[in-house]
């Protein structure tokens, strides 16, 4: 339901637009929207995402559906994300993929786009709203126009887009019975991604991008020269703990929202919660010392196993408790 999977949907692996159909010109070829070469399925497989690791416990027609989501979240996020060409080239392919979502709904034209007519195909299955697909496309492209958020309420929206939109595109496809599965996806989505955000500090600055708003930075004594240069110190230990708060909240808000009936159709995205609650987990007990030296905050494979194996066992037993949003560290966000 994030964005990004161990990162966002679109910022894992890239791939090769087809030779056959591009333009003569390089340059143009790399930031064209082109028909991919691979299917869905296949972006979906070569990803080491978390949101395609939780697609092994759906259903099979839901998981083809989940994977033609999820290609459709990569491939516009390639497209922002390529930062060899030109920021204005990438808006202009990024409305060339507005435009051909809009032909995927239309009944009078069929979308020119690969993933785009996979996409076409599904959509009389599953009630996906244009409206969410563009509110994703509305976050992608925030990224080519600001590497810098002044509050939380700019960063909230941001959050919205890039990853309550896929949680409220996603809810359909898993299937729901009660609209509170809606605020259940809006807050989830944001859970991921401010943790996605937390987790991310290092290697966002490396690329001259501070997620954290500035007002919240100024509020914890905290320089945009620390975090770009790696200067961690106790103010910024504090500015963590206090997001990680925002994300605890988040977490309780999704648990609080989703009704025990939806609770075994949204097995998917509970695994998501599972999977980023850990990195929160691992990321307090670090106390986000992200230049300590042990790079990037991770889970092993047997980790992301083992949490698919009890995710998978608790909602099969029928447990009515969800695998986040409680612990024995999670007082050491709420005292900090």
């Amino acid at each position: 339901m994030s964005k990004e999977p161990e990162q966002n949907p679109g910022r894992e692996s890239a791939h090769s637009p087809s030779s056959a159909d591009s333009p003569a010109t390089p340059a143009l070829a790399d930031h064209l929207p082109q028909d991919s070469p691979q299917s869905s399925g296949e972006i979906t497989r070569q990803s080491a995402s978390n949101l395609a690791l939780a697609f092994v416990l759906l259903p099979r027609r839901k998981r083809r559906a989940m994977e033609i989501l999820y290609a459709f979240c990569r491939e516009v996020d390639d497209v922002a994300d390529n930062e060899s060409v030109p920021v204005e080239k990438r808006k202009a392919a990024l409305r060339e993929w507005r435009t051909d979502l809009d032909r995927a709904y239309s009944k009078s034209e069929s979308p020119r786009l690969g993933v785009n007519r996979e996409l076409a195909a599904i959509l009389p299955s599953f009630n996906l709203q244009q409206e969410d697909f563009h509110a994703l496309l509305d976050g992608v492209e925030t990224d080519l126009v600001r590497n810098r958020f002044d509050t939380w309420e700019q960063l909230e929206l941001y959050c919205y887009r890039v990853a309550s939109a896929v949680g409220l595109l996603s809810i359909p496809i898993f299937g729901y019975q009660h609209q509170s599965a809606r605020d259940y996806a809006i807050s989830l989505g944001k859970a991921l991604q401010v943790t996605n955000i937390l987790r991310d500090v290092s290697t966002d600055a490396e690329i001259n991008r501070i997620y954290l708003p500035l007002d919240d930075l100024r509020t914890f004594a905290v320089t945009e020269a620390d975090i770009l240069e790696g200067r961690y110190s106790e103010n910024f230990r504090r500015l963590s703990h206090f997001y990680a708060s925002r994300a605890l909240q988040f977490y309780r808000d999704a648990i609080g929202a989703l009704h025990t009936d939806d609770r075994p159709a949204m097995i998917a995205s509970e695994l998501m919660g599972a999977v980023y609650w850990d990195i929160l987990r691992k990321l307090v007990a670090r106390n986000f010392n992200h230049w300590d030296g042990n790079g990037r905050t991770r889970l092993s494979k047997s980790r992301k196993i083992y949490l698919i194996f009890r995710t998978w066992l608790r909602l099969t037993l029928g447990s009515r408790s969800p695998n986040y949003g409680t612990g024995p560290w999670v007082d050491s966000i709420q005292s900090a």
